[in-house]
């Protein structure tokens, strides 16, 4: 009888326009796993509890507004964060069924560290990398994509701080913080595929 295949489960934090996304999707190939990113579980919540598709990412890894909403008792009622908690108890009960994955965002480095299969990664960049992948990726001028790149990384890491002790680009929480300027997304991917393998050996 062949040995089970251990649990492997890749997280990938990223600044916005540094290429995590890609980089994701590269090694979900490589290592022929399922990528999970807020459209896939948009689509899981919208086939399974009969969300709408758009709203679920109209909300999907938005920061809490304290100023806007209450907070009693350490909880609230709102969009975000009840959709939020759904999103970490998916990826907890992905996990608990001994399910490998590829994660993008959602605080996966901390809502899934306890699982003996999961590796992390912080993808981060130059700053004119980062401008000019928006540029091409989402047809916008230079100063929109500079504007866009810095909400999107203030979004990422609002998001996670307010769900996570551990602050967001914190080295620690990582396994590998990398700048994917240094060699770009493909290599980048080969270089963290060659990581997670020596992982797996050991």
């Amino acid at each position: 009888m062949a040995a089970k295949q251990k649990q492997l489960i890749i997280s990938i934090s990223r600044e916005y326009g540094a290429g995590g996304h890609l980089i994701a999707q590269l090694l979900a190939e490589k290592f022929n796993l399922e990528l999970v990113d807020a459209q896939s579980i948009a689509r899981h919540f919208a086939d399974e509890h009969n969300f709408d598709y758009d709203e679920v990412i109209k909300y999907s890894g938005k920061p809490f507004n304290k100023i806007l909403h209450r907070t009693i008792q350490g909880h609230t009622n709102t969009i975000e964060e009840n959709l939020s908690r759904m999103q970490f108890d998916y990826l907890r009960e992905k996990a608990d069924r001994g399910e490998s994955f590829v994660i993008v965002g959602r605080c996966s480095e901390t809502v899934l560290k306890d699982y003996e299969g999961m590796v992390a990664f912080f993808i981060l960049a130059d700053e004119e990398d980062k401008i000019k992948r928006v540029m091409e990726r989402e047809g916008l001028d230079k100063y929109e994509a500079e504007s866009r790149a810095r909400a999107g990384t203030w979004n990422h890491k609002a998001y996670h701080n307010y769900y996570c002790k551990g602050k967001w680009g914190d080295s620690r929480l990582y396994d590998m913080c990398i700048n994917s300027s240094r060699f770009g997304p493909e290599k980048t991917a080969e270089i963290l595929e060659h990581y997670i393998r020596k992982m797996m050996e050991e």
